[in-house]
């Protein structure tokens, strides 16, 4: 995943789904990005793979997006995919434009978090998610990416430039279709994720949510 000084929208962005909700309550909607494990990565060519290089850097200040329509009630978030494609991800540790903060070269797992309003009183873009009955955890394994500010593997370079939105103006129409295709079927997970976030019918929150 790139990320620059100034920001740059994840590509592919996570969406998810959410059923289960009082639809009358209200509910904030968030997303932070955590540190996989405590390691830097370093991409070794020959081998095409990513190999451990070392103890990971100091801890960045802690970012958390809310999403722009919280708090929301409970119908509005499940008649709709909730999308974090305005998301911005920067290594600039002096950041003041609130984009989630990460150090490159390092792996990192998105979390979506379903927070009910009253227990968001304390949410903020520059503080950890608040813990308690009324916040609930999501994450999927196979949306851990490894940060980086240039591509390591020409083949998702093409990838990404072909299918993100945001970068029409990398592309070279006369290119081979064919050999593209073959590509993205080599790369199936470029699809932005979809994914359901479920909560059993427990009046204002569930105790438990499932992942279908």
């Amino acid at each position: 995943m790139i990320i620059t000084k100034a920001g740059r929208r994840m590509f592919p962005a996570m969406r998810v789904k959410i059923t289960g909700l009082d639809p009358h309550q209200q509910y904030y909607i968030a997303m932070d990005i955590i540190p996989v494990d405590n390691k830097r990565y370093r991409y070794v060519y020959h081998s095409s793979k990513w190999m451990v290089a070392g103890n990971a850097d100091s801890p960045v200040p802690p970012r958390v997006y809310i999403h722009p329509d919280s708090p929301a009630s409970g119908e509005t978030w499940m008649r709709q995919v909730v999308s974090f494609d305005k998301l911005k991800l920067t290594n600039n540790e002096l950041d003041d434009q609130g984009h989630i903060i990460l150090h490159s070269m390092h792996k990192y797992q998105p979390r979506v978090h379903v927070i009910r309003k009253e227990c968001g009183e304390e949410l903020s873009p520059v503080r950890a998610i608040p813990a308690g009955e009324g916040t609930r955890t999501f994450s999927f394994p196979e949306t851990v990416f490894t940060t980086v500010t240039a591509y390591q593997n020409q083949q998702i370079t093409r990838l990404k430039i072909d299918r993100n939105p945001f970068a029409k103006g990398f592309r070279d129409s006369g290119r081979n279709r064919m050999g593209l295709e073959a590509l993205v079927e080599s790369y199936a997970f470029w699809r932005p994720s979809l994914r359901t976030l479920t909560f059993e019918d427990i009046p204002g929150m569930a105790k438990q949510g499932r992942v279908n």
